[in-house]
């Protein structure tokens, strides 16, 4: 699933086991911070429609 923490195609030295953690830790907040972002603009698409139909509710 994470192909890029072990992979040893793209260095021909091993890698330690904090460099492994360090670039999984900053992939996992990358993450994080993108779906943040997608579930605030969810949040506000729930809030503008609940705004819409109790505007048509008091019409």
């Amino acid at each position: 699933m994470f192909p890029f923490w072990d992979s040893a195609c793209y260095s021909s030295e091993p890698v330690s086991r904090k460099s492994r953690l360090e670039r999984k830790l900053k992939f996992l907040q990358l993450m994080r911070d993108d779906l943040e972002t997608r579930l605030a603009g969810i949040n506000a698409a729930i809030g503008k429609i609940q705004e819409q139909l109790t505007q048509d509710e008091a019409a």
